[in-house]
């Protein structure tokens, strides 16, 4: 043990200063940021990193925002701290009504956490609740999809299909979980199948899984509405979701969209489910929630999942200690005023669409570029060793993290993805910068990656030589 001064500070050894934070990594330690502001970090090397990924998909209005400062300060001198099992305060309650004004979509109730895992949680929860209250306590299973991400509880990872983070947890998992085919036309349509038949075809497979585990077991069909960072931002085809409401109100099972990363804004519309022709039940939301300027996420329910509740317990039999955290709603509140009032979705997708031209113009001819997609401020690009037969590269290649790290050595930051196509093989990285971005900005992000793409097709053609 080290030795300490009477005011219990430990005394410097003269040895190496040992580092207590423990990281994602053990042997790589990540970039230190000493400021960051609008669309840029700054690095204790001085460097300057353009934030072409926000993060996560996080910082929605850029970084280092005085208004939200401001807000955080001024919730702080009035109430830091309550206790939700007996007060509220009124930014919480503000937040809500905010967000939810008119309830949208039939979207009546808004419950705020912490971070995104907690979000599905709840949501799950909340699903198995509704059933209950009902009279249905049989039915616990939850039917998923491959190449999906919902969370790092061990709740959440059991519908998640993340193949690498659940590899040390096998035998934690929740049983009642199944995966259907995604909406991933790169990867699983089948040769000359058209996009309906392609949609054709995963709703029966979604049908036979329902009638396979019996639906009147299944609680509720969770997906994310575009997919994230595990498959890279793949929209799904038309009509698809549509049928998928369809076929959970068929057989009586809650539908939940998972929007923690699509939604608030980033693919175009403020809830991503509004470019399809549904309706979800349940509603997950985080990064833009908050903005990243303090941790905040939330599901929006559907009045008739609250009726459930108001004719039998009259409770939500669920809870948080830092639920709706006065000082989170109070940074959300004003990240989500600043979108309103200055039309940022509107703008994040009319700059999606300059985004999606420049990478198109600048990426497609790569030879190791197989599909660039997205939608709004959300664009993944794709990686393969051969374009005709899309073979990926081995994952002992690493493609897609070799180029997020030549990109971020050039001054530009993407979001790596690897085990693209089945949890194992394949490459992408991802953008998703704020929705402040500027067109100079975009045109910096997409010249950058392709330098980068261009400098590692060289390196490991070399490396095969």
């Amino acid at each position: 043990m080290a030795p300490h001064r009477d005011d219990d500070t430990p005394v410097q050894s003269g040895k190496p200063h040992a580092e207590h934070l423990l990281h994602r990594s053990l042997v790589m330690h990540p970039s230190m940021v000493t400021s960051a502001k609008g669309t840029h970090l700054t690095l204790s090397s001085g460097q300057r990193i353009l934030d072409a990924c926000a993060g996560a998909a996080v910082a929605v209005i850029g970084h280092g925002n005085d208004e939200v400062h401001d807000a955080l300060l001024a919730q702080a001198r009035k109430v830091s701290y309550v206790h939700t099992q007996s007060y509220t305060t009124p930014v919480a309650e503000e937040l809500a009504d905010f967000i939810l004004q008119g309830s949208p979509h039939g979207l009546e109730k808004a419950f705020f956490v912490g971070s995104g895992s907690e979000a599905v949680e709840s949501a799950l929860k909340l699903a198995r609740q509704y059933h209950y209250e009902r009279g249905q306590p049989e039915r616990l299973h939850v039917v998923s999809r491959k190449q999906s991400y919902h969370g790092n509880t061990m709740a959440t990872m059991s519908v998640s299909y993340n193949v690498a983070r659940k590899v040390p947890y096998q035998g934690f998992a929740y049983p009642h979980v199944s995966y259907v085919t995604p909406p991933y036309a790169y990867r699983y349509g089948l040769a000359g199948e058209t996009e309906a038949a392609f949609t054709a075809r995963l709703l029966r497979e979604l049908e036979d899984e329902f009638l396979r585990v019996g639906p009147d077991t299944v609680m509720a069909f969770i997906a994310e509405t575009v997919i994230g960072a595990t498959a890279g931002c793949v929209a799904p085809p038309r009509g698809y979701l549509a049928g998928v409401r369809a076929l959970c109100d068929q057989y009586g099972i809650l539908l939940i969209l998972d929007e923690i990363m699509c939604g608030t804004g980033r693919t175009g519309t403020f809830f991503a489910f509004e470019q399809e022709d549904v309706v979800p039940d349940i509603v997950t939301a985080a990064k833009g929630l908050g903005g990243g300027y303090a941790a905040i996420a939330g599901i929006y329910v559907r009045g008739r999942v609250i009726d459930a509740l108001r004719q039998g317990s009259k409770a939500y039999n669920h809870g948080h200690t830092y639920q709706a955290h006065p000082i989170s709603c109070a940074a959300s509140l004003a990240v989500q005023k600043i979108i309103r009032r200055d039309n940022l979705v509107s703008r994040c997708r009319t700059m999606g669409k300059v985004l999606e031209r420049l990478l198109r113009s600048r990426l497609s001819d790569l030879r190791t570029v197989g599909e660039i997609r997205g939608r709004g401020l959300f664009w993944a690009v794709e990686f393969v060793q051969d374009r005709e037969t899309r073979e990926t590269f081995d994952p002992s290649v690493g493609f897609g993290n070799r180029v997020q790290q030549e990109a971020f050595r050039r001054g530009v930051a993407v979001y790596p993805g690897a085990g693209t196509v089945d949890g194992v093989r394949g490459d992408h990285v991802l953008l998703a910068p704020p929705f402040t971005v500027t067109e100079e900005e975009l045109e910096t992000v997409c010249r950058v990656l392709r330098e980068a793409i261009e400098a590692q097709e060289a390196a490991v053609a070399g490396m095969a030589a």
